[in-house]
């Protein structure tokens, strides 16, 4: 999602990891011109298009014989078509798009967008987000539990024209409803056919909707009886919001994140003022604008402040079970979670966890003992365990600092009473131990393999800035890799490497020329051959735009690189408008399940030339993908000779 407030909230002082950048490269500034080729062989070394390898010593030749390549497929170009583009050979289907009836009784889509509230909670939410697949049985598996986040709604989108002249800034109850009911977790069965495609089976027994309104339960240090949890409007917690990326555990479930929680809020009263804490999680009286207190006190700041801390956390949600109430697990801390990726280190579950804000830090949990060991015990593993954040040197290292009441400055005479506290004030803790700012922390994703951490840095601030070589402002973004002492999680130091530079070399010379172009990587995973896909997400203020550098990057897209061979390739282009996001693929490999995310929302450059999208007309940007009104939707790639993806 496009951050509503590119500075970030974050004037620590601290240093960032952009100044680190330059110091590594013993330059007050990067290097331009004609010298850039060789500082892209100092920043991203790894990393090269079709079978060329790239510069630098460390990158294994795509050809010679020592490794063969894990991409043979034929590079898909960039693409301003609304549709998606696959390589030949590959096919692509859409199922669960938004509003898909997922139980028995659950009324039709309705092409007008009049569906209810009512009706809502009984379909596929909107905009398909972070998202795992648990098969039921083996690698050959042909059916299991599709499970999504759904981070937001499009006033313009849900809400219908029909009988009245609604505009997207009005707010009454039902359309609260309707959007709320909208955000949320989606469980759906699904299933391949001897086709080799994929459907879902509506009415299936563990088919659920988790919401805006679901009952919530506290577990870890923060519980719901902590004073500042108490609510008057809702004194059992409800809902979880703006689900972005996810995680899932060892011990099998799932993991919803709650993203940009504060935009939600806002009030009318003029006395109202934001606490430290509050500003510093970007609380304002005007919130992102959809006047959602006007309509519902729950979201109100100045009549029940203490709702804000209902969220910020990390949501586990069991799939086998649709009538267990989720989780949320405090331990983790209090941010605005990217995602949880979980990975098992020593019996350990360590869960790395990106702040999604320009300035912001990237976070760690490490378990208190072995994963089985807590559930032998009727424990949470993710009750117990330490959170811990990231500082980087300007060499290649760093360390993680733990973010533990009573240790370095979070102690009583320094203002922090206790572990609840230094929770739910996890960015100002992570502030005063010295953390390191980041451009935009956001997916993580763990080679199980190797153990190497890669985290995408989406952008930094300057996305409204003209775009130059500095990389600060930094409006194309970068994935770094870190490589955790002795390859074990639990280690509290690492070294890190800037995995690729994103971008356009027409307009940044420090961009490789030997690479897909793209900009603002964000989804990120890594496959059982180790493959990194890597998936786009420009924001709909630059997108195909060229005085924002993103003209010739075209709409967003899908890339994989194989880091043995040093090969990059762009995989997939989307419609018009949309961002791309979700990965996860059936445990054969012959099915790639991909999540196609705002199709058609209001986008700078598509509407000075069709007209900006209204509630009365949604279609002027995207008709995908049935050339009605747009609608975010979970899409399954397989290679039309049913062979492993990629291969």
């Amino acid at each position: 999602m496009f951050d509503e407030h590119p500075d970030g909230s974050n004037n620590s002082g601290n240093p960032s990891l952009s100044d680190l950048i330059e110091v590594r490269l013993g330059r007050r500034r990067l290097l331009q011109g004609a010298a850039a080729a060789s500082l892209a062989g100092v920043l991203a070394p790894q990393l090269a298009s079709g079978t060329a390898a790239a510069s630098g010593a460390s990158a294994a030749p795509a050809t010679g014989g020592r490794k063969r390549s894990k991409l043979r497929f034929e590079e898909v170009p960039p693409s301003t078509d609304d549709t998606i583009v696959v390589p030949p050979g590959y096919v692509w289907d859409v199922i669960i798009p938004w509003g898909t009836p997922l139980f028995n009784h659950s009324p039709e889509f309705a092409e007008d967008a009049s569906n209810t509230a009512a009706d809502q909670e009984l379909q596929v939410g909107f905009n398909h987000d972070g998202m795992h697949y648990f098969p039921d049985g083996g690698r050959h598996s042909r059916r299991g539990l599709l499970v999504l986040n759904h981070e937001y709604t499009d006033a313009n989108q849900i809400y219908t024209a029909a009988g009245s002249a609604i505009t997207p800034d009005e707010a009454g109850a039902e359309k609260v409803a309707k959007a709320l009911a909208a955000h949320g977790v989606t469980v759906v069965e699904i299933r391949r056919g001897k086709d080799g495609a994929w459907s879902y089976k509506r009415g299936a027994r563990r088919n659920r909707r988790v919401t805006g309104t679901t009952p919530m339960a506290f577990s870890g240090p923060v519980g719901a009886d902590h004073p500042m949890m108490q609510s008057p409007v809702t004194p059992s917690p409800i809902g979880t919001l703006n689900n972005c990326a996810m995680g899932y555990t060892p011990w099998g479930t799932y993991l919803a994140c709650e993203e940009n929680w504060n935009g939600y809020f806002g009030t009318a009263d003029p006395a109202w003022a934001a606490t430290p804490a509050e500003a510093r999680y970007g609380v304002s009286a005007i919130g992102f604008g959809y006047n959602w207190h006007i309509a519902s006190p729950r979201f109100d700041v100045s009549v029940n402040r203490n709702e804000l801390n209902h969220y910020g956390w990390v949501v586990e949600i069991d799939p086998q079970r649709p009538s267990s109430t989720p989780v949320k697990r405090t331990a983790l801390g209090r941010i605005k979670h990217e995602g949880a990726t979980v990975t098992e280190a020593r019996g350990r579950a360590v869960v790395y966890t990106g702040d999604d804000e320009n300035g912001d830090y990237f976070y760690k949990f490490v378990g208190e003992r072995a994963w089985r060991r807590h559930l032998a015990r009727g424990e949470s593993p993710l009750d117990h365990g330490i959170l811990y954040v990231a500082a980087f040197d300007g060499v290649d290292g760093g360390s993680w600092l733990p973010l533990v009441h009573g240790v370095g400055p979070l102690t009583v005479e320094n203002g922090w009473v206790d572990q609840a506290d230094v929770l739910l004030r996890t960015r100002q803790a992570a502030d005063a131990v010295g953390a390191t700012r980041l451009h935009r922390p956001e997916w993580v994703a763990v080679d199980e393999k190797t153990k190497d951490v890669y985290l995408t840095l989406t952008n930094g601030t300057g996305n409204d800035a003209p775009v130059n070589s500095d990389r600060d402002p930094n409006p194309y973004g970068h994935v770094i890799r870190l490589k955790e002492h002795r390859r074990d999680n639990t280690q509290l130091t690492f070294k890190w490497d800037v995995f690729v530079l994103a971008g356009d070399p027409a307009y940044d010379p420090a961009v490789p020329t030997d690479q897909p172009i793209f900009g603002s990587p964000d989804g990120i995973w890594v496959d059982s051959l180790r493959r990194v896909w890597i998936q786009t997400d420009i924001s709909n203020s630059s997108q195909n735009r060229a005085d924002r550098g993103y003209n010739n990057i075209g709409n967003n897209q899908m890339l994989v690189a194989d880091p043995d061979t040093g090969e990059i390739k762009r995989f997939v282009t989307g419609p018009r408008g949309c961002e791309i996001t979700g990965v996860i693929a059936s445990p054969d490999m012959r099915a790639l399940f991909i999540n196609i995310q705002h199709p058609g929302e209001s986008t700078s450059f598509w509407n000075t030339q069709f007209g900006a999208p209204t509630v009365a007309n949604p279609t002027t940007v995207s008709t995908w993908p049935y050339g009605g009104r747009p609608r975010p939707a979970t899409v399954v790639i397989r290679r039309a000779d049913g062979g492993v993806i990629g291969l």
